[in-house]
């Protein structure tokens, strides 16, 4: 392989912000004598009480986290409030990796924090993403303190490359941020801002530019490339196997790593006492807490604190204070209602729900469009519709940041009319559908290619023709010949579409640069220097989009 020539990589970084005035730092030992950065917040009154714990590697001074701001929300209500910067980053001492250290050095934490002369031995954790994750690692160790945490869009898989899965042909499609991720906010203890150009392959010969950047290497990176290490993420067992704890699982209809969470949501179903204590908040939000009731600009912690910590704040009363208060097993948000009001329910789907179906066809025409079908319903016609995959110019990803969707939330109107995205619209509904539950597409694809990826997603479309995301999905296909049968799970929702509006489904087969597209040489794809395009296929008897609605 011939050495690309060096190109100028331009690094931004940024390290730890001041302390907070309203904190006191220690360095809490751990277990192999490493020291972490930990701030305490404590409230007016003097005497003992429960304590939250957030876990975090995004700088606990930081402005990206707003943490004393958190801590003043909480502290205000009568509870002490630990944040730390986990192993390696930021104030916090020893080695910067991923997942490895945050079950046991949680563990020493709720230790430590039990052991101050303000805690009365109560605590639960809170916090989103990776520092939602931290509070799973931490109950895997089945510390008695630790008695209620709300871990929010994140999930215990967070962040895991795909891989395929023996006597399986279908993975999870890598995301750029998988790879992406221990070279930016897991480099070292700083976080690291640069760009990598998705266009210039291979894509690893950026990153080896950017080593000689900055002067060293990444860990957790070079643990991952080209394939990964089997790194135990709970080397106590699995936080499923621990005694169960209360629960708050938030979830968002556009979180971006939403599948992580219902995966784990599935995993706590099948365990009774995990199920006894699991709780969902079903919020009309995306990974950064946009929401879709107020789309289109970052909202400050002040402006939504009641919303973004109220339900913990309500939930850590019960559990950890004793409080007499029945708090529903589901709340969740009907998005597009124009009512942000959190709706509550015994269980999720509602008892009340059930599945609509319809069919991708062509019409005489050869337009795409979405008949209804019965659920269940044999395959009827026949007929075959074929698109070509191109790495080199992949179907773009519609916003900047997938992690903050709905600060953008664009109209997708414009993807529908490539070439290599098939389009099926249905009629407009006559009367409000609300959607509340699971939505998947079962599908029989194929290609010529030696891997195969399937992305699906489903739109409103307006009378003027906007067309907004509504749910999506998207699966690795394996020698997928000429014929597989794949079922592509697009999440849960709750959103209602309007009257005179109609649902679209579009299936193409890239969704660039939030995930790494396909090479079609069948050749890793950090690795790859050409692309081969490939020609796609879809079965469209064998094809049925089935949601989730409610009655009229």
């Amino acid at each position: 392989m011939s050495k690309p020539a060096l190109t100028s990589i331009s690094v931004q970084r940024t390290g730890p912000g001041p302390l907070s005035p309203d904190a006191t730092q220690y360095m809490v030992r751990m277990r192999d004598g490493v020291r972490l950065a930990t701030d305490v917040y404590l409230p007016a009154t003097p005497e003992p009480g429960p304590t939250i714990l957030t876990r975090l590697p995004y700088d606990k001074c930081g402005e990206y986290t707003f943490m004393p701001q958190i801590a003043a929300y909480f502290t205000a209500r009568g509870y002490r409030m630990v944040v730390q910067d986990v192993r390696g980053k930021f104030r916090s001492e020893g080695e910067t990796l991923l997942f490895v250290n945050e079950a046991y050095d949680g563990y020493d934490t709720l230790d430590w924090v039990i052991n101050q002369p303000w805690s009365d031995g109560t605590v639960g954790m809170w916090g989103d993403s990776y520092y939602g994750y931290t509070q799973w690692a931490a109950a895997s160790t089945g510390h008695r303190a630790l008695k209620a945490m709300v871990p929010r869009v994140t999930g215990t898989r967070l962040g895991e490359l795909p891989a395929p899965v023996p006597g399986q042909r279908t993975h999870d499609v890598e995301m750029s941020v998988h790879r992406f991720y221990p070279l930016s906010m897991f480099h070292d203890r700083d976080i690291l801002d640069w760009q990598i150009d998705w266009t210039r392959r291979p894509l690893a010969a950026q990153v080896e530019e950017f080593f000689t950047a900055v002067g060293s290497r990444s860990a957790s990176y070079d643990l991952w490339f080209p394939y990964p290490v089997g790194l135990r993420r709970f080397p106590a067992g699995s936080p499923f196997d621990a005694p169960a704890v209360p629960v708050l699982m938030t979830i968002g209809w556009w979180d971006n790593c939403a599948p992580w969470q219902w995966s784990d949501h599935r995993e706590l179903q099948r365990r009774p006492a995990w199920a006894h204590n699991e709780y969902l908040l079903l919020e009309a939000i995306d990974h950064e807490n946009t929401s879709h009731f107020a789309p289109g600009r970052p909202a400050t912690v002040d402006e939504t604190a009641d919303r973004y910590l109220g339900p913990a704040v309500e939930f850590f009363d019960v559990f950890l204070r004793g409080h007499d208060a029945d708090i529903p097993r589901v709340r969740w948000q009907l998005a597009n209602s124009g009512d942000a009001a959190l709706r509550a329910a015994g269980v999720w789907p509602l008892p009340s729900s059930y599945e609509m179906s319809w069919r991708p066809t062509l019409s005489a025409a050869s337009t795409g469009i979405l008949v209804p079908a019965a659920p269940g319903a044999p395959a009827t016609g026949s007929g075959v519709v074929t698109w070509i995959h191109d790495a080199a110019d992949p179907v773009p990803s519609p916003v900047a940041d997938a992690f903050a969707f709905l600060r953008e939330f664009p109209d997708e109107r414009g993807l529908a009319g490539r070439a290599d995205v098939l389009v099926f619209t249905a009629e407009p509904v006559t009367g409000p559908l609300d959607l509340a539950g699971p939505i998947r597409l079962d599908a029989v694809v194929g290609s010529d290619g030696p891997e195969m990826d399937v992305f699906v997603r489903l739109a409103d479309v307006a009378p003027d023709g906007t067309a907004r995301l509504i749910a999506r999905g998207q699966q690795t296909i394996l020698v997928p010949g000429d014929a597989f049968a794949v079922t592509i799970d697009l999440g849960h929702t709750g959103y209602r579409l309007p009257a005179g509006h109609a649902l679209r489904l579009t299936v193409a087969s890239s969704d660039a640069p939030e995930f790494v597209p396909a090479p079609g040489t069948g050749e890793h794809r950090w690795l790859a220097v050409k692309t081969i395009p490939n020609r796609q296929r879809l079965h469209l008897a064998d094809t049925i989009l089935t949601c989730t609605v409610l009655p009229d």
